[in-house]
């Protein structure tokens, strides 16, 4: 089978005018970048009713390689359309740190991805720049009020606002600024954050609209002062200018699928380290514009999962209708593999099953097909999932696009149908910190508690002491168990979650909570796919993924 770049560059692409006319938008609502790819215009969208039914694609716990959920939402999409199901695709960003690192991009793969592969994957519309460029005017801001005489007041040994590049370089994790003497600023620790776990890109993702995203970004906190008060980035008088850089960036970007329909992939959040959900703005677009909206969240159903409903869904009053929890053999071998038990496998496949019944949303299981996959296994995890009372359906969207979906998409049509939804986010914010920290580790990881490091308790006080304790909880977190412990696959039991520092974004909206060795900032592996990416004379790219 010819390479998803391949494949991606043999397909004929739609003009962006049809695509947008399929969803119900004229010329006049976009604002084009080139002939495959636009803006839809915040007038566009005024006015129009959100009818859409939300449906979250997730997954089980998954390799190093990922399980195709991308690939499965964009899969699934096709299908859709392919029933007549006026449907839109809501998908994240790639991130330029994993194109180049080890994991790829994030536009699909064979015969289900989102086109033009190489735009997505690369610069797009330029949103992750703004982005990037907003949150770096803040960081001169602040650095130039220390310099002026610090009229903010905050403590310079105890500033919580870090610096963002969207490229995977473990180098800049701590560094020392302001170095050369007095004219180059105040000496003091820093570090940056990749832009996808930032918090202006958190901000950009949950707001609703630009004077939304203005007031946010004036929330955020920069510091604290000597005596335990926050320093806001509203004291620096700079929420307009971060506004007016992302004056284009908010809206969101339509392209298509490989098979021509219509698709908006918007922010790109991080779901083992941010909370892992593309646009507030575009999600509620496709509500708007579909009668079925497919989106996705990053990893399996403990992190991106448990964001969007608890974060995502309450900030945005969004109402999922169900959810698609995508498996693999590969992943289900893979924790049988390293715990020596065969069930390990279809019992991490469950506990995400029961993750997202736990939120009252109705759960279909995507048997994702790999080339490799004999029938008798396919199978053989149907009948498991039948046998456990789990609605499920083969998917083979690699390699045979929305055709190869077709089953996937009946059975979630009947889902719809027949199961009734009855979302709620699984705590309260009424709770205390400590309590929804709980509520997640219980409930959502399998742990038997939670302990919090003496600098984590410090800062918990700290931050209920400024009010901002009713804030929900997003948790960093490996994406690779359940536990906060890589090596704890399957079902782990018997652990305990332990939080070793908390960050707040209260312009997102919510408390970052830090577990196990998780990094803010990635690093690229021993051998980077950037060493197989090239671009020849003629302008076509080969090596990207």
């Amino acid at each position: 089978m010819p390479t998803d770049i391949d494949i991606a560059q043999s397909t004929t692409l739609r003009p962006i005018v049809d695509v947008a006319a399929e969803a119900g938008l004229d010329a006049g609502d976009l604002r084009p970048y080139g002939h495959t790819m636009a803006k839809i215009t915040p007038q566009a969208l005024e006015g129009r009713p959100e009818r859409g039914k939300v449906v979250l694609v997730t997954g089980m716990t998954p390799t190093p390689a990922g399980e195709g959920k991308s690939t499965v939402a964009v899969g699934l999409a096709q299908a859709l359309r392919k029933l007549d199901r006026r449907t839109v695709l809501c998908l994240r960003q790639p991130s330029l740190g994993p194109v180049f690192g080890i994991k790829g991009g994030a536009a699909g793969g064979g015969y289900s991805q989102v086109l033009p592969m190489e735009e997505i994957n690369l610069h797009f519309t330029g949103d992750f720049h703004a982005i990037t460029s907003a949150h770096s005017l803040l960081s001169a801001a602040l650095d130039n009020n220390l310099q002026r005489g610090n009229s903010i007041g905050v403590d310079t040994r105890k500033i919580n606002w870090r610096r963002a590049v969207d490229m995977n370089d473990r180098s800049l994790r701590n560094i020392v600024i302001g170095l050369g003497g007095p004219l180059s600023g105040l000496p003091r620790e820093d570090g940056f954050t990749i832009t996808a776990a930032s918090e202006i890109m958190a901000i950009f993702c949950l707001s609703r609209d630009l004077s939304d995203f203005e007031e946010r970004v004036s929330r955020i906190v920069l510091g604290t002062r000597p005596d335990g008060s926050f320093a806001r980035a509203a004291e620096l008088n700079v929420g307009g200018a971060l506004a007016l850089l992302m004056k284009d960036a908010l809206a969101p970007n339509l392209v298509q699928t490989l098979e021509g329909g219509p698709a908006l992939i918007h922010g790109g959040p991080f779901a083992n380290i941010a909370h892992g959900c593309n646009s507030l703005i575009a999600t509620r677009a496709g509500a708007k514009l579909g009668d079925i909206v497919v989106t996705e969240a990053g990893f399996g159903s403990d992190l991106g999962g448990e964001k969007f409903f608890d974060i995502k869904c309450r900030i945005g009053g969004l109402e999922p209708e169900a959810a698609v929890v995508v498996a693999t053999l590969r992943a289900m071998k893979h924790h049988s593999e390293a715990t020596g038990r065969a069930d390990a496998g279809f019992e991490n496949l469950m506990a995400h099953v029961e993750n997202v019944r736990q939120f009252g949303v109705p759960v279909v299981v995507a048997i994702n097909r790999f080339a490799d996959d004999s029938d008798e296994d396919i199978q053989a995890v149907g009948s498991m999932c039948k046998g456990a009372g789990v609605r499920h359906a083969e998917c083979d969207v690699w390699a045979h696009g929305g055709e190869g979906g077709l089953g996937l998409a009946e059975e979630l049509l009947r889902v719809l149908e027949e199961e009734q939804a009855a979302f709620a986010p699984l705590y309260s914010t009424d709770l205390s910190l400590v309590e929804k920290l709980e509520t997640i580790a219980s409930r959502v990881y399998g742990a038997d508690g939670l302990t919090l490091t003496p600098a984590a308790a410090k800062q918990a006080q700290q931050i209920v002491e400024n009010g901002l304790g009713d804030l929900p909880v997003c948790v960093a977190k490996t994406q690779y168990s359940l536990s906060d412990d890589p090596s704890l696959l399957g079902r782990p039991k018997g652990f305990r979650i332990t939080v070793r520092e908390f960050r707040i974004s209260a312009g997102a909206g919510f408390i970052v909570a830090l577990t196990g060795d998780v990094m803010t900032m990635p690093g690229l592996p021993a051998r980077p796919a950037a060493e197989d990416m090239r671009i020849h004379p003629d302008g076509k790219i080969e090596g990207l993924f």
